[in-house]
């Protein structure tokens, strides 16, 4: 039921407190509130709030007294105060800086912490100094081979210098990317096409990187360009048939190159140790016949001494140790006497061949065989007896 319905509200109490009686002062009517009555109250609970007096009496067009005015005054000072309050402080994080102007000039450069600045004299710049930050583009770029290539690449960077990122530049990023448009286009018209586009792309990304790095210095944006990634490049369609077959050229070309190379790898090495293996046995070679005849000089010398010692004897010795020499390493022997007697030839190498294999019973125990001995033994005794025989090797 509704608050001033008849007979619905017994106490006849309006929503802002009041009660609506015969003697109230609005003129005993009944209905809604006056709009004076209700903005006095409103001001006399504000000047009990910032210890102002209550008015008792009057009509609705004093409620707005000299009293009222100065705690509403007061009011708005403190709502003003405190707005100001919570936008004049602020925190940096650790990985912020800000850059404080004061009338439009440089003030300070605040780091990590709790801080306070004054507004509107004071402006502040709060950046993050130490994300990488990054975008891409990509663009077609005339080659110096007078090719036409898409190139896209990410250009990595971040703020190092938050004074000169505010002040020196209007828009640094803007101005990035304008360098970036700048330094690719200069160093893809001095590259080909084939190093944009197979194994000289981290050479041209390190030349764009060094490129851009000077202009941004240039005008001092303080930004630092971490790195640059030119992605897979790629020809125009209109060639790419054609690309794509001189990439596969390019591949056979580089196995061929490898296969040679496994080859060389393995001969060369076995070439060096043919040689180095005839360089020892000839060393070995020399070696052997310098002390050989270094030997063969110390025999002579000795001989000589005991020649002039014992001439005959020397002699005798000499021929018997030539002749077995000589006569050791023949197989056929013929032996005469004087007085022209019969020549008696003597095969050795028959009688060896003839020579009839022994039991290996007979050989273990130290017997001889007995056919070779007994034919050696007849020939011996058929030999003439000669004081002087002469022997002799036919060949």
């Amino acid at each position: 039921m509704a608050w001033n319905e008849p007979g619905g509200n017994s106490n006849n109490q309006d929503p802002w407190g009041g009660r609506n009686n015969n003697g109230g002062g609005n003129g005993g009517r009944k209905g809604p509130p006056d709009l004076d009555e209700a903005l006095r109250k409103f001001q006399d609970r504000i000047n009990r709030l910032v210890g102002g007096k209550k008015r008792s009496g009057g009509s609705g067009g004093d409620s707005f007294g000299s009293g009222g005015g100065k705690g509403l005054l007061l009011l708005g000072v403190l709502l003003v105060g405190a707005l100001w309050l919570y936008n004049a402080v602020y925190v940096v994080d650790e990985q912020e800086q800000a850059v404080v102007l004061r009338l439009g000039k440089y003030h300070e450069t605040v780091g990590p912490g709790l801080n306070i600045y004054f507004p509107p004299f004071e402006t502040k710049y709060q950046e993050n100094v130490t994300r990488e930050r990054a975008y891409s583009k990509q663009g077609a770029m005339l080659t110096q081979d007078e090719n036409i290539v898409e190139v896209p690449l990410t250009v990595q960077y971040r703020i190092t210098n938050l004074k000169d990122f505010v002040l020196n530049v209007d828009q640094p990023e803007v101005s990035l990317q304008q360098a970036t448009d700048s330094a690719v286009r200069h160093v893809a018209g001095s590259s080909t096409m084939d190093q944009l586009l197979t194994d000289g792309r981290e050479q041209v990304a390190t030349s764009v990187r060094e490129r851009l790095q000077r202009f941004l210095d240039t005008y001092a944006t303080g930004i630092t360009v971490t790195q640059v990634n030119i992605q897979s490049a790629s020809a125009p369609r209109e060639v790419q048939e054609a690309f794509d077959d001189v990439i596969r050229a390019r591949e056979d070309e580089q196995r061929e190159k490898n296969q040679a190379e496994a080859y060389a790898n393995g001969v060369i090495p076995e070439a060096r140790g043919a040689a180095q293996r005839i360089i020892e046995e000839a060393n070995g070679y020399r070696d052997e016949v310098v002390a050989r005849a270094q030997g063969d000089a110390s025999r002579f010398s000795q001989l000589a001494v005991q020649y002039a010692a014992n001439p005959q004897l020397t002699r005798e010795r000499l021929y018997i140790e030539t002749m077995q020499e000589v006569l050791g390493q023949s197989s056929k022997i013929m032996v005469t006497g004087q007085a022209g007697q019969n020549l008696l030839y003597l095969p050795l190498d028959k009688l060896m061949q003839n020579r009839a294999p022994a039991p290996t019973s007979a050989i273990s125990s130290g017997a001889a065989p007995a056919a070779s001995s007994d034919t050696a033994a007849s020939v011996i005794r058929n030999l003439p007896q000669s004081t002087e025989p002469r022997t002799r090797e036919s060949r």
